[in-house]
């Protein structure tokens, strides 16, 4: 194997603290970028490593103290790799040891008995070559003056694989930051666990969630149900930047496998969204549960849940009904013969009022809506419910909160019965739950109480999982977030986001100073349980030539008025 130029020495290190390498003189320290991808050669074995750190260096504290003048470049040049050196910081992720009826690697790249050697061309690349290699947690370092080199397009197919591969379900999610070879996440590991997609605002986390979803649906790795709550996912939305330009949705992407349902119907017809089905819920689908997580929004006190407590267990699923129907009179009645506080269960009648505002409650439904949703996914239907103009926390809360509740429910006794019969048949399809402003739901005031709660610390126990989206990590649970699976994570600029994003991650350390470091646009950290090893990545461009690559159908371009005319009908549906 040619492994190129050394750009490095080894000089010292710790398997914990990671290794300092010392920059050959011919290489710039301006080349080394934070996030890089090296590979260090030992002895015996092949180091993957992330570049934490680079800095500069002195042989003689003399020359710092008194260094050359700006104009003096002789002397610079002179200093330069004797006098003056870079270095860099590894922090070594996985390696790799051949076997002993295998080559070792020789300075010279070549070999007696190698590996199936990969192909220059990428679209050629062996497949075989995968059931030769074994990568391996890190638990030694290489030896004082190891060689470190550039990463290839075989060490990059080697850790991360390849989109085509006929026994794993890989999506490429973007490149590498100096190469043009596919970063690949390995969709049946990403669906299994609960997973993360977080960011500041305006780092594209819509356009990544958008981009993973697409991934899931076209490799048929689970089925989603996605609370769109800023109408993103399903239909066109509104692209980032100077010009005017709208990108596709799911719906559009895949007409057989997403159905929309949409809170605000008359919205989403302005919107040209074609074949959306209606929803509505009633009063008699919401529970004490529901309210609870909605308490902050609504302004509930805790005495106040108690006694809508006491109303569901005296009236059961008309409690709501029943108490919007009484009057001042009935409810001191009420309080005097089932022991409640009248005081509360007035203000709880006064705030559950404001239910009255959205568009999509009802007293009675004609149907049951919820059971619609769960026989399309049972279907194997990818659902997106929007909200349009009802896109308030409040309706946002409320409705994810009842709708995954039952669906929950449904699971539970479906995974039951597949434990029970071991039918293969019988085996629930994966679904994964995609929600936004996810520091709401999993607060840790109100995590212990709520659904999305329970499902990350279930795993897949019963086959569902959450897809988390969030500006702010550090609000979400440490038990939670030291749950979540694979963590996309785009620039954060708080100390506590990133700390949060690192909960329950070993030898966090040197990532945090990548993190910090990324563009604030098309740039991710990966890590976690879907990928070999943590990597930063220019993120793959949501546009058309991502639709023809993922199998898209003809799309009918608009006009820039068409255009401007629909991002300023969303921006009204949203209220800006």
């Amino acid at each position: 194997m040619n492994l190129g130029q050394p750009l490095g020495s080894v000089i010292e290190g710790s398997l914990t603290g990671g290794l300092e390498v010392k920059l050959h003189p011919d290489i710039s320290v301006e080349d080394m970028r934070v996030g890089k991808f090296l590979v260090v050669q030992g002895m015996r074995s092949r180091f993957f490593c992330m570049l934490t750190d680079v800095a500069l260096g002195a042989t003689n504290p003399r020359i710092t103290a008194n260094p050359p003048g700006w104009e003096d470049t002789f002397l610079r040049e002179v200093l330069a790799g004797s006098g003056t050196y870079g270095t860099v910081n590894l922090a070594p992720m996985l390696m790799f040891t051949p076997e002993d009826n295998e080559s070792s690697y020789t300075p010279n790249g070549k070999s007696a008995n190698s590996l199936i050697p990969f192909p220059t061309g990428l679209a050629s690349f062996q497949p075989q070559t995968s059931s030769t290699i074994e990568l391996l947690p890190v638990k030694t370092i290489p030896s004082h003056f190891s060689q470190v080199y550039e990463a290839n397009v075989e060490d990059f197919r080697r850790v991360f694989g390849w989109e085509d591969d006929p026994h794993r379900k890989n999506f490429s999610i973007g490149k590498p930051l100096d190469m043009d070879v596919p970063i690949c996440i390995d969709l049946n590991r990403f669906v299994e666990r609960s997973n993360g997609v977080f960011g500041k605002s305006g780092t594209g986390k819509s356009f990544l969630t958008r981009l993973l979803l697409a991934g899931v649906i076209r490799k048929n790795a689970a089925v989603n149900l996605i609370f769109d709550m800023h109408s993103e996912y399903g239909w066109e939305a509104v692209a980032e930047g100077k010009n005017v330009n709208t990108v596709k949705g799911l719906k559009q992407l895949f007409p057989g496998q997403v159905e929309v349902y949409t809170l605000d119907p008359e919205s989403t017809k302005r919107r040209g969204v074609r074949d959306a089905q209606e929803l509505y819920l009633s009063y008699q689908q919401i529970e004490v549960e529901d309210v609870k997580l909605c308490s902050r929004d609504l302004g509930l006190s805790d005495a106040a849940l108690d006694n809508a407590n006491i109303l569901y267990s005296e009236f059961r699923d008309s409690w709501i009904v029943q108490l919007l129907s009484m009057s001042n009179e009935e409810i001191e009645m009420f309080c005097e013969e089932k022991r409640g506080h009248k005081g509360s269960i007035m203000a709880l009648q006064r705030k559950l009022l404001r239910l009255d505002s959205l568009k999509y409650m009802r007293g009675t439904c004609p149907q049951n809506y919820i059971s619609k949703i769960l026989q399309s996914l049972e279907a194997g239907k990818n659902v997106v419910v929007e909200f349009g103009s009802q896109s308030n926390m409040l309706s946002y809360m409320l409705v994810t909160n009842m709708i995954t509740r039952r669906i929950h429910e449904h699971y539970v006794k479906k995974a039951d019965k597949f434990l029970q019969s071991k039918n293969p048949l019988d085996r629930p399809t994966p679904l994964m739950i995609t929600i936004e402003e996810a520091h709401r739901f999993l607060d840790p005031g109100v995590v212990q109480s709520t659904i999305f709660g329970t499902i990350a610390r279930e795993l897949r126990k019963y086959f569902v999982t959450l897809l988390v989206v969030d500006q702010r990590p550090s609000g979400i649970d440490n038990e939670v977030m030291s749950q979540i699976g694979t963590r996309i994570t785009a620039l954060l600029n708080d100390e506590k986001d990133i700390d949060a994003i690192f909960t329950g991650v070993s030898g966090a350390g040197g990532l945090k100073s990548v993190l910090a470091k990324l563009d604030s646009k098309q740039q991710a950290l990966i890590l976690g349980h879907a990928v070999p090893m943590p990597v930063v990545v220019r993120t793959r461009p949501y546009d058309a030539t991502f639709y023809s690559e993922i199998g898209d159908i003809a799309w009918e371009e608009k006009s820039d008025s068409e255009v401007f005319a629909a991002a300023e009908l969303a921006k009204a549906d949203l209220g800006f």
